[in-house]
C-alpha cells in the first residue's frame, strides 16, 4: 500500500470517528434537553387521565342505578293512574252538595289529578295498594275493598249548635273520617287475610277483631275499636273527642261495646 491509500484510509477513518461522535452528542442533548419541564408535563398528563376515568367510572355507575330504577318508575307510573282513577271514581259519587264547596269542575279534573300539590281534597285514608280495587264503593261491605268516605258537608257542620262545633273546622272532620275510613280499611284485610301471611304479633288481634265482626251489630260493616285510634288527625284528645260527637250526631259512626272494646261502626247517613 503506498503512501497516498494509507493517507487516505486514515482520513476516512477519522471522518467516521467524527460523525460517530456527532452522534452521540446529539442523542445526548435531546436526552437531557428540558428533562425537568418533560416530567412534569406527563405527571399532568397522567393526572388527567386518571380523572377522566374516574368520571368515566362514575358515569358507568350512574346509568346502572338509572337503569334498576326504571321498573320501580313504571311501577310507581301504574299505582298513580289507578289512583287517579279511584279518586276520579271517588269525585262522581261525592255528594253534590261538596262537590260544590270544593267548586272542582268535573271537567277539570284530569287536570287536578296532573298537579297533586294544589288539590286539597282529604285524601289520607287512601292507600296505594296492589291488591285494593280500583274504585271505592260508597257501600258498607265486609272485605278487601276500600272502606267508604262518607265526608260532612259545610251545611252539616253549620247546622250543629255552637256548643256542639266548638272550634272544629270542616278540614279536621273530614280529615278524620280519612283516619277512620284507614282504621276499618286496615282491619277488614286483617280479617280476610290468611293466617300464614300474618305476622306472629298481628295473629292475635286478627282473631279478635273476627270474633268482633261475627257479631249482629257489627256484621258485614267496616269498623274499628278505640284502641286504633292513634292519628295522624284523628287522636284521643279533647279535639278527637268532640269529632267522634259530632260524627255521632251526623250519623257517619255509631257505637257499640264488645267485651272490653268501644267498637266504632263506619255508617252511611240517612
Amino acid at each position: 500500500m503506498d503512501l497516498k491509500q494509507a493517507g487516505s484510509s486514515l482520513d476516512s477513518l477519522i471522518s467516521s470517528f467524527n460523525t460517530r461522535i456527532l452522534e452521540l452528542q446529539e442523542l445526548v442533548i435531546g436526552r437531557n434537553m428540558y428533562a425537568a419541564t418533560s416530567i412534569s408535563d406527563l405527571t399532568a398528563v397522567d393526572t388527567a387521565v386518571k380523572a377522566m376515568e374516574f368520571q368515566m367510572e362514575t358515569i358507568k355507575n350512574r346509568l346502572r342505578e338509572e337503569a334498576q330504577a326504571i321498573p320501580k318508575a313504571k311501577k310507581l307510573i301504574d299505582m298513580s293512574l289507578r289512583q287517579q282513577k279511584k279518586l276520579e271514581h271517588m269525585f262522581a259519587h261525592m255528594p253534590s252538595k261538596l262537590s260544590q264547596n270544593l267548586m272542582i269542575p268535573t271537567s277539570n279534573l284530569n287536570s287536578q289529578m296532573q298537579d297533586t300539590s294544589t288539590y286539597n281534597l282529604p285524601i289520607g285514608g287512601l292507600k296505594l295498594e296492589e291488591d285494593q280495587p280500583a274504585a271505592v264503593q260508597p257501600k258498607e261491605k265486609k272485605g278487601r275493598g276500600s272502606a267508604p268516605l262518607w265526608y260532612v258537608t259545610a251545611e252539616e257542620l253549620d247546622s250543629l249548635s255552637a256548643y256542639m262545633k266548638g272550634r272544629l273546622t270542616l278540614d279536621k272532620v273530614n280529615a278524620a273520617i280519612n283516619d277512620m275510613a284507614a282504621y276499618a280499611e286496615t282491619n277488614a284485610q286483617l280479617i280476610s287475610a290468611p293466617k300464614k301471611k300474618l305476622a306472629e304479633n298481628t295473629w292475635e288481634k286478627a282473631l279478635e277483631l273476627r270474633d268482633i265482626a261475627m257479631t249482629e251489630a257489627v256484621k258485614g260493616k267496616f269498623f274499628f275499636v278505640e284502641l286504633d285510634i292513634k292519628g295522624p288527625s284523628l287522636k284521643l284528645d279533647n279535639t278527637g273527642k268532640s269529632i267522634l260527637t259530632v260524627l255521632r250526631h251526623l250519623g257517619r259512626i255509631n257505637e257499640t261495646r264488645i267485651g272490653h272494646h268501644r267498637v266504632i261502626i263506619l255508617s252511611k247517613p240517612q
